[in-house]
């Protein structure tokens, strides 16, 4: 069987469009958004090392793909439930904690990769 590589391209830029229609529209992402900018530019300024960087890029990666498929499935409930249901609401709000989980644990993980940086800057 042959590759199709203009499939595969176009299938890039569905996702990309797909990102695109959720950036600037919802609350949640762009705040994950100011807060990637804010990251990357501290572990510049603090010169945090490769290992640190890519325990970063996985937390930023792992929190922004939540929020999409948050967005995702809130989209689908929405079109699936348009009238309000106690099963819709439940599904969005397990998907909201899904997200939440996933912001918790990258911000303490960024306490532990920055606090010595932080310490040794203010002391």
């Amino acid at each position: 069987m042959k590759y199709d590589y203009k499939k595969q391209l176009r299938s890039f830029g569905y996702a990309w469009k797909g990102i695109r229609s959720c950036i600037g529209k919802g609350q949640n992402l762009s705040f994950h958004l100011i807060a990637t900018a804010i990251v990357i530019m501290a572990g510049f300024f603090f010169g945090i090392s490769p290992t640190e960087w890519t325990i970063i890029i996985l937390c930023i990666g792992l929190v922004i793909a939540m929020e999409l498929l948050n967005t995702a499935i809130e989209k689908l409930v929405d079109m699936i439930s348009p009238e309000r249901h106690p099963i819709a609401g439940q599904i969005k709000d397990i998907a909201a904690g899904a997200v939440l989980i996933c912001a918790v644990t990258a911000a303490i993980i960024g306490i532990i990769i920055f606090a010595p940086y932080l310490t040794f800057f203010f002391l």
